[in-house]
């Protein structure tokens, strides 16, 4: 078979001189930084749906990518050629992971068993294909927000019969995570939540999905699949409210149905900024709550108000994410470029410039985290801003060995508390750019 990307040489790694630009500059996948190869600490993922399906159309215009490979779009022979080109295309930017829906990978069917007969073929193709590679799959999960049976939701959904076939493709989806060597499970809930609550019940909607849920991890757990669930939260599009609104309501909606020992959080920067939050913050309250789990790497325009899934480019959020990341021990999953080339951007090429754009904007990252770190001078700052909670009264607060009226006899003592000292934000920006531009 002739290649698809004939013109592309392997990406390789050429250092920050470079300027050939089919070239790292920053990703050398075999360096090791604290203590870890930079590969193993990213796991960069290809999405199937943006990569080897996004060709450019928009609610404006008709697409400008050709996306076809050779073949007759809306076929299983398309469906095929995707498979070539997507692995072409991994071996060639030097990444071990894809991340797919199930209507990604085939074209759906009027029938159900029509379609899951097509995922049987086509998956059965993938694993030959990447036999004998390092090519494996980071997670799955199911399409349940584009076909119009889901106009009301999947698992949130006011109809029992829409809710079966919802189960279905949870069913196997899973069924094809496990076949393809998956880590994970991913739920995002694309249409589970409500435009107006005159005619929505929220409590019966939440249960109805908790319930999916847990019938996903027993299903799972059943046929072997050891991974990690995870919720991928978003707080609009489509719907005006979705119940996944940021991590933490994500988080809260898990320990309420008892579903925080299986599921962790696919945080994505542009849902973030979205829900009026920064990339860090999601990843800081999901690490705190020991629910970090994989990433949906991109970024949003802060002048546009939707989700515009562009390529990580912002070196100070990839290196604020790999901060987070690097402190929180690593991920159970990974980076998967939920990354689309713009609309002029519309070649072969583009398709390349934009993962070596990602993939360097993330190890530049990883580099300056692990610098920050290293220095020190911020975690000593934080350190000393919290001395007072280390001995005397503020130990006994820390350990829960006090109460109100102890403190407030305490108050009655001072007459006026010590002034809690400067917070130095300024001071603090100007190391960290010290330390990126050093």
């Amino acid at each position: 078979m002739s290649e698809i990307f004939a013109n592309i040489p392997e990406i390789k790694y050429e250092g920050p001189g470079s300027k050939n630009p089919l070239s790292f500059r920053y990703y050398n996948a075999d360096e090791v930084i604290m203590g870890k190869k930079m590969r193993d600490h990213l796991n960069f993922a290809m999405a199937w749906w943006h990569n080897l399906g996004a060709n450019g159309v928009d609610m404006f215009g008709r697409g400008t990518a050709d996306k076809s490979f050779g073949a007759e779009e809306g076929t299983m022979a398309h469906a095929k050629a995707k498979v070539d080109a997507g692995v072409e295309f991994m071996k060639k930017v030097g990444i071990d992971y894809y991340c797919f829906h199930d209507v990604d990978l085939v074209p759906e069917a009027s029938d159900i068993k029509e379609t899951n007969k097509r995922l049987d073929d086509l998956t059965d193709y993938l694993l030959e294909k990447t036999k004998g590679t390092n090519i494996k799959c980071l997670w799955g999960t199911a399409n349940m927000f584009g076909n119009p049976r889901f106009m009301n939701g999947a698992g949130s959904t006011n109809s029992a019969d829409v809710y079966c076939f919802a189960a279905a493709q949870v069913k196997k989806a899973l069924d094809m995570t496990v076949k393809l060597g998956g880590r994970g499970y991913v739920f995002w809930g694309g249409r589970e939540g409500y435009e107006t609550l005159l005619n929505t019940d929220v409590k019966f909607e939440q249960e109805n999905i908790a319930q999916l849920m847990k019938m996903a991890v027993e299903y799972g757990r059943s046929i072997g699949f050891n991974g990690t669930f995870f919720i991928e939260p978003k707080p609009k599009e489509p719907m005006k409210h979705q119940y996944d609104f940021d991590a933490a309501t994500a988080i809260g909606f898990l320990r309420q149905y008892g579903l925080d020992k299986d599921f962790k959080m696919n945080i994505e920067a542009n849902h973030a900024t979205l829900a009026g939050h920064s990339f860090q913050h999601e990843l800081r309250i999901s690490a705190m709550n020991g629910m970090l789990g994989s990433v949906d790497a991109n970024t949003g325009d802060m002048l546009l108000g939707w989700d515009t899934d562009e390529f990580p480019y912002n070196i100070y959020d990839t290196t604020w994410a790999m901060y987070e990341i690097l402190k929180a021990g690593g991920l159970d999953g990974g980076l998967n470029f939920d990354s689309k080339n713009r609309r002029p951007s519309n070649t072969y090429e583009d398709m390349f410039y934009a993962f070596i754009l990602g993939m360097d904007s993330f190890a530049l990252g990883l580099r300056r985290a692990a610098a920050i770190i290293e220095d020190g001078r911020i975690d000593n700052f934080i350190k000393e801003r919290y001395a007072s909670f280390n001995e005397g009264i503020g130990k006994k607060i820390r350990e829960g060995n006090t109460s109100l009226a102890e403190l407030a006899a305490l108050a009655d003592q001072m007459g006026a508390p010590a002034s809690p000292g400067s917070g130095r934000q300024e001071y603090l920006q100007s190391i960290v750019n010290d330390v990126l531009f050093h």
